[in-house]
């Protein structure tokens, strides 16, 4: 399973794929705007948006690109490690 994550915090870019891979998962994670960033996206199963520490930009960028992929999109308020956990829970409980 492909899993995008939309911003966070960058210090903990290693520990959000780091728990990716514990729950065999591929993960991409974007925490800064980039210029290409739709090209970057591709199309992953999910797309988890920390809403806490993400622009409107970003937000909308992913939200495009998830329409045009057919990914589904997870909005987490909160960008811990806790959290992802629980967001990879409920995920993988579903497959």
């Amino acid at each position: 399973m492909s899993i995008v994550i939309i911003g966070g915090h960058d210090r903990m870019i290693c520990q959000y794929k780091k728990i990716c891979s514990d729950y065999s998962c591929k993960a991409k994670v974007f925490t800064q705007m980039s210029g290409n960033l739709s090209s970057q996206i591709g199309s992953p199963d999910y797309i988890i948006l920390f809403t806490n520490t993400v622009s409107h930009k970003m937000v909308r960028c992913a939200v495009s690109e998830a329409e045009k992929s057919n990914s589904e999109i997870i909005r987490c308020h909160t960008s811990s490690q806790k959290a992802l956990c629980e967001i990879l829970d409920t995920v993988c409980a579903e497959i």
